[in-house]
């Protein structure tokens, strides 16, 4: 809800509590660090929201909606358009969510990665990051805590198997070193209170009493604080934004990149979480607002791009209307870097037939033969790759 009359308060600050520390002896660290990590330290105490009311300014609601209202817009435009701008803009929102986190690819990497031909570890991640937001989009009509758990999983059940498919059961801290959590700057709650805090949170993504964009940004702010995870909480985190986003119906057809819009500036974003722990809901709200806008204003760009190469490449390709060339020109859209084995497999057609589709859009100039040798040549469409980098570029600009 919005208002409500009962609301004597304001949003509650996060509690702490002393927690024992029990060094393990085998920290490897100066005699200082290892003389500060003795006794207690302080863990968080999140606040139980699933039945708290919201109580936002006027000025933010006011935001979120024109925010909201302009996502359903995108989503309308780019949509029906064509399956691959779907795909590719879910791309976007996940390479730009993991580049938060400083895990940087080019479009080339990672669209190598999706063949399984990149020797690049961010690209590979990005690419699980990528099954976290497609698994995201699927469960948002029953987010409940297996759901998130799933989310976890594609994203990290190739890099850290260990971690996957279960809440935390050790202590997690933000900063301050390896050695303990005395100095950190955040310590979320002790794992001891992550089954309780999940369940409250799912009871909170349940209501619909909140307007849906400040719906979303709360939960995503509550899920980071309480970090259920011992790695890998940022991404599924903006995961679940999408997912509530699709629930509400506020999108349909695309995932709006919203971490893009994140990326324009991220130490407020940041801050934005920190607002929130310390009872200011209205900053997190804010800044899903904004990122909504400006992703927004670089995904129209970017889809402006990729219409552009799509109509040049049907200016200069003729074949007939039932030729696999066109298939695989609408399939470069949301693959840029192909091999004549993925393209005979998600086609479903023969290896010859793809060979030949992909000869006729190298004549035509929509393809570059890249690399590899005679058994394993790759094959790039640069323009859509510009597109992508470019798409990027602009939304790293703003704080570089």
């Amino acid at each position: 809800m919005v208002k409500d009359e009962r609301a004597t308060s304001a949003w509650p600050q996060v509690a702490f509590e002393p927690r024992a520390w029990t060094a393990t002896g085998d920290e490897v660290a100066s005699r200082r660090a290892l003389r500060a990590a003795r006794g207690n330290y302080q863990a968080a105490v999140p606040p139980m929201i699933s039945d708290l009311p919201v109580v936002l300014s006027p000025d933010i609601l006011a935001l979120a909606d024109d925010a909201s209202r302009e996502l359903t817009r995108f989503d309308a435009e780019a949509g029906p358009v064509a399956a691959p701008f779907a795909s590719i803009l879910l791309r976007t929102e996940s390479a730009s969510s993991s580049e938060v986190e400083n895990l940087t690819s080019s479009a080339k990497q990672v669209a190598l990665a999706e063949i399984g031909a990149s020797r690049s570890g961010n690209a590979r991640l990005v690419v699980a990051n990528v099954r976290a937001m497609k698994a995201a989009i699927i469960l948002s009509d029953r987010l409940d805590e297996s759901a998130i758990i799933e989310m976890h999983e594609a994203l990290l059940s190739d890099s850290a198997p260990a971690v996957v498919g279960r809440w935390r059961d050790e202590q997690v801290w933000i900063g301050g070193g390896s050695v303990s959590p005395h100095s950190a700057s955040f310590v979320p709650p002790h794992h001891d209170r992550v089954e309780a805090l999940m369940a409250d949170l799912i009871g909170f993504t349940r209501r619909t009493d909140v307007p849906v964009l400040a719906h979303a940004a709360i939960a995503h702010a509550q899920f980071e604080t309480i970090h259920p995870f011992p790695d890998g909480n940022g991404r599924p985190g903006r995961a679940i934004i999408q997912a509530m986003l699709r629930a509400g119906r506020v999108t349909q057809n695309t995932t709006i990149p919203v971490s893009a819009g994140l990326l324009h500036d991220p130490d407020a974003y940041f801050g934005a979480l920190d607002a929130y722990r310390s009872g200011a809901p209205d900053e997190i709200v804010g800044a899903v607002a904004e990122a909504a806008f400006a992703a927004i204003n670089n995904g129209r760009k970017l889809v402006a791009d990729i219409r552009a190469a799509a109509d040049r490449w049907n200016a200069v390709v003729v074949a007939r209307s039932d030729s696999s060339v066109h298939r695989l020109k609408e399939y470069l859209l949301s693959q840029p870097v192909v091999n004549v084995k993925t393209v005979a497999g998600d086609l479903a057609v023969s290896e010859i037939a793809a060979a030949g589709s992909i000869a006729r859009l190298e004549e035509s100039g929509v393809l570059m033969r890249t690399s590899g040798d005679s058994r394993n040549r790759l094959w790039q469409a640069s323009e859509i790759l510009d597109a992508l980098d470019a798409f990027a570029a602009r939304a790293r600009r703003a704080h570089a």
